[in-house]
């Protein structure tokens, strides 16, 4: 057993969490958000689209079934901090390979525990997402308030792309997948269907992507607001029309904006493996997998040639929508859904089958 410390998480609004420390020590500044979901916390550390938040569990269990290398959806944690209610030093699962502060420690990442974490999750959800920084220190909370008034970068993206362009080579269709701090699990769902996936920076350009002669071109989930991506959006809008597009995510956010939608920051966000989505065409009810802080404006929608085609049966929220006259298609949530229910796994058949039409010549618009 490790020797207690004291740790703080400290809010941009004065609140302040004490508890005790488990993984690395110092301080660590990010954006406070809170997961529901009961299971994956391997799979939510490292998880890119958290890149620069602080991630509050609300399972007040966590670490019981230690840590392995079968669980990850990247190759390191992206989280600044994580919060926990009861942290379980001893993991007891037959594929455990290491504890999780051990992990934690590993990476750098800090952790606290004996927080109430009910309480945190709540005051979010009252005051909205806002600025913490987890510290080991004795630094002031004043002084540490202070530091939390000066703005964050907004380049998340660029830390978690990847830098090269690499392949995972299949025997069917080429799908070009842009990077914009993707989950290990979007490659797989594509890799299970015998795709030939080219993965490229989110920097790639359309005439770059175009040139691999992609018969789709997937746009990947991601942190950060997607508005600080026009490059990104560039890209997108340069390629509708010309190739079938899946967007998930962040992807879906951009897609959005490519189309002339507008997208608005969300008071504490979706993050969880719970979330019931209707799909409009079918009645369907989905519980999906979700982590974003971000949505796109319904009103805006509007004089665009987007339709919406799902909505979030909790609070409204656009979760899907599809391109009047091209051959694309986006979804807020995520159908690898790792972790999560695996509900919307049929939204990439949905996308294998966008390709073989429009290969065929069979594919009809939505106008």
């Amino acid at each position: 057993m490790s020797e207690p410390r004291s740790a703080r998480l400290v809010l941009e609004d004065g609140v302040v969490f004490e508890g005790r420390a488990f993984g690395a020590s110092g301080e660590s500044f990010g954006e406070v958000v809170f997961n529901t979901g009961m299971t994956g916390y391997q799979e939510v550390l490292t998880d890119p689209s958290y890149y620069g938040q602080i991630v509050t569990m609300t399972y007040p269990l966590i670490g019981n079934y230690g840590v392995n290398v079968d669980d990850v959806e990247s190759g390191k944690p992206h989280v600044r901090g994580f919060v926990v209610r009861e942290f379980s030093e001893v993991p007891s699962h037959f594929r455990s390979m290491g504890t999780l502060e051990a992990y934690l420690l590993q990476h750098g990442i800090l952790g606290i525990s004996e927080v109430d974490t009910r309480r945190l999750t709540k005051h979010i959800r009252s005051h909205g997402t806002m600025r913490g920084v987890l510290t080991t220190l004795d630094t002031p909370v004043e002084v540490l308030q202070s530091r939390l008034a000066a703005p964050f970068p907004t380049d998340q993206i660029d830390h978690v792309t990847t830098q090269n362009v690499y392949r995972c080579p299949g025997g069917g269709r080429r799908v070009v997948a842009m990077d914009f701090g993707m989950k290990s699990g979007v490659v797989r769902s594509l890799l299970a269907r015998r795709c030939d996936v080219i993965v490229v920076p989110a920097r790639t350009t359309a005439q770059e992507i175009l040139a691999w002669k992609p018969d789709g071109v997937m746009l990947s989930n991601g942190p950060g607001d997607p508005e600080d991506a026009p490059y990104a959006v560039q890209t997108v809008r340069a390629l509708l029309g010309r190739v079938p597009v899946f967007g998930i995510c962040l992807g879906h956010q951009l897609m959005a904006l490519a189309c002339g939608a507008r997208t608005q920051k969300m008071r504490f966000g979706h993050r969880g493996a719970n979330h019931p989505v209707k799909d409009l065409r079918t009645g369907q009810i989905s519980i999906t997998s979700q982590n974003h802080g971000y949505v796109v404006d319904p009103l805006s929608l509007a004089g665009t040639d987007l339709v919406l085609t799902h909505v979030n049966q909790n609070d409204g929220t656009v979760e899907g929508m599809a391109h009047r006259r091209y051959p694309a298609f986006c979804v807020q949530y995520h159908p690898e859904a790792r972790p999560g229910p695996d509900d919307s796994d049929g939204l990439f058949d949905a996308f294998m089958q966008m390709m073989d039409e429009v290969r065929e010549g069979s594919w009809v618009a939505h106008a």
